[in-house]
């Protein structure tokens, strides 16, 4: 997410009721959790865990709870709860703004698209040419589709990420304040959901399809011109690289990388990164020659005990 104006980091500060360090006029032009930090953002850390990752990120402002130096050319602001306060600013900058119309007079939709009745657009909306939204599909705010974007029913895209805080009183909320990008030809089956980033972009490449009943997490990255099968469920932070297929049921965790030309049979699930290429199958993934000898292997396991019993009793 950027500030627009920028801000200073006294500004935030104050915002934040923070102690800091640094240039008071230190610019502060986005906010990034820290697997996406850039130069000019500021993220958050609250866990001794991920201090020197956060102190070593591309981040240039940190949200952090123990007095520490300040690295060189950074600024710091301290903060008792940094995730209350990284979810306070987000709110601030980028608040939920409720709908007055089915179709928000905020949204740009393009030359040529058809939206169906009961279908939802929300603030900021951009849509491109010759797109087609059916019935009862939701478009959150800030949402971008390109040309010739299909959305079939119920499909929602934009959703928040499913991301919470664990505290002794329940889960915390982080907020969701980034977006869902279709590039151009993209088109999304019947009761599909697409999560938006936690502060980034979900981004599904030119000429991708997804079959009904997909689940898209947070922050996730999807090629060209790929293949999603029904059923398939993929976890946020998951990059899916051009021309890979995915068929139905397929299970994805989270910061895995699928390989560009990837088939992954029905019904596998994948718990690490994926070469490109090659064909997997089974559950943990893995190439499908072994995964077959394997399987038929475990066929012949009833007939082996039933030989070696009776060599037992004899």
């Amino acid at each position: 997410m950027k500030f627009n104006p920028p801000l200073s980091l006294q500004q935030l500060a104050l915002f934040i009721s923070a102690e800091f360090e640094g240039n008071p006029d230190f610019v502060i032009s986005g906010l990034n959790e820290i697997h996406m930090v850039e130069s000019g953002d500021v993220t958050f850390v609250d866990h001794p865990k991920y201090y020197d990752k956060a102190l070593n990120s591309n981040a240039t402002t940190i949200i952090i709870n123990k007095k520490v130096d300040c690295p060189e050319g950074k600024s710091l602001l301290f903060h008792d709860k940094p995730f209350d306060a990284f979810i306070s600013i987000i709110r601030k900058f980028k608040p939920f703004e409720a709908a007055t119309n089915s179709v928000s007079p905020k949204a740009i939709i393009g030359e040529g698209t058809v939206i169906q009745p009961g279908a939802f657009i929300g603030n900021y909306v951009k849509i491109g040419k010759n797109c087609l939204i059916h019935a009862n599909a939701s478009i959150y705010d800030h949402c971008i589709l390109g040309d010739n974007v299909i959305i079939h029913s119920n499909s929602v895209i934009g959703a928040d990420a499913y991301y919470f805080q664990r505290r002794p009183e329940g889960y915390k909320k982080f907020e969701s304040c980034g977006s869902v990008i279709l590039e151009d030809d993209v088109e999304v089956g019947a009761l599909c959901s697409i999560d938006k980033g936690v502060t980034g972009d979900t981004i599904i490449s030119k000429g991708t399809k997804l079959d009904n009943h997909c689940q898209v997490g947070h922050d996730t990255f999807i090629g060209q011109n790929c293949l999603i099968g029904a059923h398939a469920a993929i976890a946020g932070v998951t990059r899916i690289e051009d021309d890979v297929i995915l068929w139905g049921r397929v299970s994805i965790n989270k910061d895995i990388v699928i390989g560009k030309g990837a088939v992954i049979l029905a019904t596998s699930g994948v718990d690490k990164s994926m070469e490109g290429g090659k064909t997997y199958f089974g559950v943990p993934a893995i190439e499908v020659r072994k995964a077959w000898r394997q399987v038929a292997a475990m066929r012949k396991l009833p007939d082996l005990l039933t030989e070696l019993q009776k060599k037992v009793n004899s």
